[in-house]
């Protein structure tokens, strides 16, 4: 009953988990947003950022303030510590800025605070093409898909981009404005007053009131053209006779291609804390039922989404999981050779993990690469109680006792060993929930996940299985006897094969117990030799995942029209689209951040085929693509992984900190040739970029005044001179179309034209802008960036073909040679920076995941001496675990610390088993050499078959093969080498190490007391 209550449990708890690929994080950075109009970078900087940055520097819990000042805007971001309230400091945030945006001028907007959200970037993008034109297209999507989106649970927010926009253009003569004294903006303001329907209020009639309603809307184009033009001199003149009014399309600012044909894209962003498979799933449903009911043949293309590769990946760990556990039963199999035990054994798995399920729910965790990573790497650890148990309980019924005399036995003999092993495993986590910083906001969970699962096999062994094997266990005749079939003659030849490895095993063991000092010399020199290999094994912060997406952004020279970038990026996606890997293009033309649009970018966004369709990864491609454009003339191109990306930033970060521009450009020049000279570096760049060329219209205060013009009247006047003016909207059949106002295209793009626009004056008489302006070139000013209150120009690169940490040692051994002036310096930031804070804190957790097993020793032992012995199981970890990176490629990073210090509290089960069972027999009488030897000898196949169940488990794992394998594969590395070279040498080590220890120990006690007689064990131990 206990059993059907507990899967029960699993199973709504299961289907009650949400999925995602990693942990929800709430990144610890909020950004303050302030816009001064007019303003250059340096009165930005002055009057804005630097009184924002000393308010914002007293905050608490502050760990870095980056600031950029550029024309017209402040932008200043606060890092945080990992784990700061981020509701509680944001509004400290908005009261410290308060206390001095009164001392701001007018000019300047309120600070707008915003946090940094995971959330923000979509996690869907679509790509629609049709058999009719984009106009129709856009409005179909506008009319019938979007909506339909938006009204999904989770949705945020859908935008649209690309296509054409109807709209109303009235292109006016400028030759017969001068003649007849208007301006644009008077053409503006007749339109928009005349195309009114305005309410007059209600009249009377009987019994019923009417609204009275003024109609002065247009009906079509003709009444436009029909409008009647008050002229300054007297009289009217019609629109038409002025204008040429166009039904036609906007003026594209941005061109959307999809594998090379014209498209419309569609960005979808998830509500913040929505889950990201559930809210795709609903998407994808609702786009088939929309293909369905809208007309037209629709072609829609997934050109990202999140989820994907979370699915994927989710799926590769389930299905590692399910064939790591099989590798285990079989393994218990061949030790056991009986269907029965195995069975009592492979029926506590899937209990336990359905157990780990339920602990998972309540403690409010997801399925995610973590949860179910920890989940894979503990099935292999869940057998381990139970075959410990089990074997011994099989044991003592082979020794005669009955099934229920036996299960008590023979549980109760072991019990407190299996306790202890257990909780050395789980107690190397417990430093992992008090490390700061991104690795333990991302691997709690995986710590919590491996815990639960341990804790749920742990009383399943002590419970389950001992009711198990009370019931249902036979003892075999161990391959003893005659033979009737084949399976029984193999079984035999097993049997006699595991016997000969006892033998020999126990002659290795009597070999050591003679020859103490070549073990130890042995195993010390193995282990310096290992040490030794540590420089050949690259460091880098966290792996990098192929999710299947790319990006490439193109940016060109300030000036550049939106022709030639679009000439540019056509010729950059024919070379992408030659890839056989590439399964859908992309292509966004005058795309900018956050929104805007600029002429001389960019972006294509590449999905590759699935992976097990392509024998190359995203990096690889990748690296391609760069050498393939990069003597393109002019172009800025940069490529990157999209999505599935644990976290984001440039792995190389070489910031340069001053007081002045000029001095930083001189020193970051330097070190970008650094940077640039270094093997494995790409894509290197410099913060400080070039300033927009630009014209600045500059009045002429003693003209205008003369003229009775003022400097809003210019500007308005260049505004809708060379952008237009959208006078009023035109109505139709429920749609809302502009009324644009404007010059014709040939009088609005060069500079003649822009100084013979004509200016109202308050006189009532137009002006030529020559008259009251002058027309400069300059360049526009560069931006200013900051961190923590001092200037910075930073040097950024991105790597390939090299690990992390031999690039930065390259790069660092060069640039400490540069002279630095007074007042300068050189800070590391970037990824490299992460993966140093992570390493240490990852380092302090080692070491007291160390001193806590210890201490759990020492308890379950009552001794100091005992747990001592068994610490000599973890440094021969080291050994097999540097082997396993050289021979695997795979570096260490902070997924691979994880795994090491997992190992801190693995190896030492076996050594507790051992240990504790020569403790059993020395109390039982046995001389101390026998019952090494017999210990050893005893304990020999519940130990092979405890590592072997753990480390086949995750060899599916070890292998990398799948969507996000690169994450788990050099954790699961780490333990499946460390493990297995640390049992072997072990089983020898340890035996060793007891009697020198013991040798000691009596020595020790010879000198400060009588002996006692009688004396078997080792006191104290």
């Amino acid at each position: 009953m206990v059993v059907l209550i507990v899967i029960l449990l699993g199973v709504v708890s299961l289907s009650r988990l949400a999925i995602d690929l990693l942990p929800e994080l709430e990144v610890p950075i909020v950004m303050a947003i302030t816009s001064y109009e007019g303003a250059g970078p340096q009165e930005v900087e002055r009057i804005v950022t630097e009184p924002i940055e000393s308010q914002l520097s007293t905050l608490s819990g502050v760990k870095s303030i980056r600031s950029r000042s550029s024309a017209g805007s402040s932008m200043v971001i606060v890092e945080f510590e990992w784990g700061t309230n981020l509701d509680y400091i944001t509004n400290e945030m908005r009261e410290k800025i308060d206390l001095i945006s009164s001392f701001f001028p007018d000019s300047v907007s309120k600070p707008m605070i915003v946090k940094m959200d995971v959330d923000m970037m979509p996690i869907m993008m679509i790509g629609v093409t049709s058999d009719q034109d984009l106009e129709k297209l856009k409005k179909i999507i506008e009319d019938k898909i979007k909506p339909r989106l938006e009204r999904i649970e989770g949705v945020a927010s859908v935008d649209i981009i690309g296509g054409k926009t109807r709209e109303i253009q009235v292109e006016v003569d400028p030759s017969k404005l001068q003649a007849y004294n208007l301006t644009i903006n008077d053409i503006v303001q007749i339109i928009r007053a005349e195309n009114n329907n305005t309410p007059g209020g209600y009249v009377q009639q009987g019994t019923k009131d009417y609204l009275v309603r003024v109609t002065g809307e247009y009906e079509n184009v003709r009444e436009l053209e029909k409008v009647l033009i008050p002229l300054k001199t007297g009289g009217t003149i019609e629109l038409g006779h002025l204008a040429n009014i166009k039904d036609t399309y906007k003026e594209e600012t941005m061109y959307s291609y999809l594998n090379g044909e014209p498209a419309i894209a569609i960005t979808i962003q998830k509500q913040s804390g929505a889950n990201t498979v559930e809210v795709s799933d609903k998407i994808l449903a609702t786009l088939e039922q929309v293909k369905k009911e809208v007309p037209g043949n629709l072609f829609i293309k997934i050109a990202m989404d999140q989820a994907e590769f979370i699915r994927l990946s989710i799926n590769q760990v389930v299905s590692n999981a399910w064939k790591g556990a099989l590798l285990a039963i079989i393994i218990l199999f061949l030790f056991l050779r009986s269907i029965r035990s195995t069975m009592i054994i492979g029926i506590a798995i899937p209990i336990s993990i359905i157990t780990t399920f339920t602990l998972v729910y309540f403690g409010g965790l997801t399925l995610n690469m973590m949860t179910l990573g920890g989940l894979a790497l503990g099935i292999g650890m869940m057998v381990d109680s139970a075959i410990v148990i089990l074997e011994n309980i099989y044991r003592h019924r082979q020794e005669g006792l009955g099934r229920l005399e036996a299960a008590k036995f023979g549980t109760a003999e072991v019990g407190m060993a299996v306790i202890a092993s257990n909780l050395t495993t789980i107690v190397v986590f417990l430093p992992i929930a008090y490390v700061r910083g991104l690795a333990s906001q991302i691997f709690r969970p995986f710590a919590l996940t491996i815990s639960f699962s341990l804790l749920a096999s742990l009383l399943v062994a002590l419970s389950f299985i001992p009711m198990l094997a009370s019931k249902f266990m036979i003892v075999e005749n161990n391959g003893n006897g005659n033979p009737k079939n084949f399976m029984q003659r193999l079984s035999k030849k097993w049997a006699d094969f595991l016997r000969l490895v006892d033998r020999k095993y126990r002659s290795l063991l009597n070999w050591a117990l003679g020859h103490r000092k070549t073990v130890i010399i042995i195993t010390t020199l193995a282990f310096i030799f290992s040490v030794a290999l540590i420089p050949l094994i690259g460091t880098e912060f966290i792996p990098a995942q192929d999710s299947g997406y790319f990006s490439v952004e193109i940016r060109l020279p300030n000036s550049t029209v939106l022709e030639e970038t679009a000439r540019v990026t056509e010729q950059i996606e024919k070379m992408i689209a030659e890839f056989p890997e590439i399964d859908a293009l992309f292509v966004n033309i005058g795309s900018g951040t956050m929104g805007t649009t600029n002429s001389h970018s960019a972006s294509i966004t590449g999905r590759l085929l699935p992976l097990s369709q392509r024998t190359r990864g995203v990096e690889e491609i990748m690296d391609e693509i760069r050498q393939k454009t990069a003597n393109i003339p002019g172009a800025e191109i940069s490529v990157s992984a999209e999505g599935g990306a644990m976290i984001s930033g440039s792995p190389i970060d070489v910031t340069v900190k001053g007081p002045d521009l000029d001095q930083l450009k001189i020193i970051s020049d330097q070190i970008m040739e650094i940077v640039e000279n270094v093997p494995g570096t790409r894509e290197v760049t410099s913060s400080l970029t070039e300033g927009s060329p630009e014209l600045s219209v500059k009045l002429d205060r003693e003209k205008a005044n003369k003229y009775g013009v003022t400097a809003y009247q210019v500007a308005q006047a260049v505004q809708t001179g060379l952008q237009g003016a959208t006078a009023s909207k035109f109505r139709t059949g429920g749609d809302e179309i502009d009324i644009k106002v404007l010059l014709p295209e040939e009088n609005r793009k060069t500079i003649d034209n822009l100084n013979r626009l004509m200016v109202t004056s308050a006189l009532g008489f137009n002006v030529p802008l020559e008259e009251v302006a002058e027309i400069q070139y300059k360049t526009g000013p560069q931006s200013i960036t900051r961190i923590d209150q001092s200037r910075t120009v930073s040097v950024i690169a991105d790597i390939f073909g090299r690990d992390l940490g031999s690039v930065m040692a390259d790069i660092e051994r060069e640039v400490s040679m540069i002279p630095l002036p007074a007042g300068y310096e050189i800070e590391y930031g970037g990824l490299n920076k992460e993966m140093v804070e992570a390493f240490t804190d990852l380092a302090l957790a080692l070491v007291l995941a160390i001193i806590l097993v210890y201490m759990i020793l020492a308890i379950q032992f009552d001794a100091l001496l005992t747990p001592f012995i068994i610490m000599f199981s973890i440094p021969p970890t080291l050994i097999g675990v540097v082997l396993g990176l050289l021979l695997t490629g795979r570096t260490f990073n902070v997924v691979t610390f994880i795994g090491v210090i997992m190992l801190a509290g693995i190896v030492v089960n076996n050594a507790i088993v051992l240990v504790d069972y020569i403790n059993t027999l020395r109390e039982r009488g046995l001389e101390r050499r026998e019952a090494v030897l017999r210990g050893g000898q005893t304990r020999l196949r519940p130990i092979l078959m405890t590592t072997l169940t753990t480390v086949l488990a995750l060899i599916p794992l070890t292998l990398g093969i799948g969507e996000g394998a690169e994450l788990s594969s050099p954790m699961a590395t780490a333990v499946v080498f460390g493990l297995s070279f640390s049992t072997l040498i072990t089983l020898v080590l340890i035996p060793v190490m007891y009697t020198i220890l013991d040798d000691l120990s009596r020595k020790f006690k010879k000198r400060f007391k009588k002996p006692v007689d009688g004396e078997t064990a080792i006191e104290g131990m």
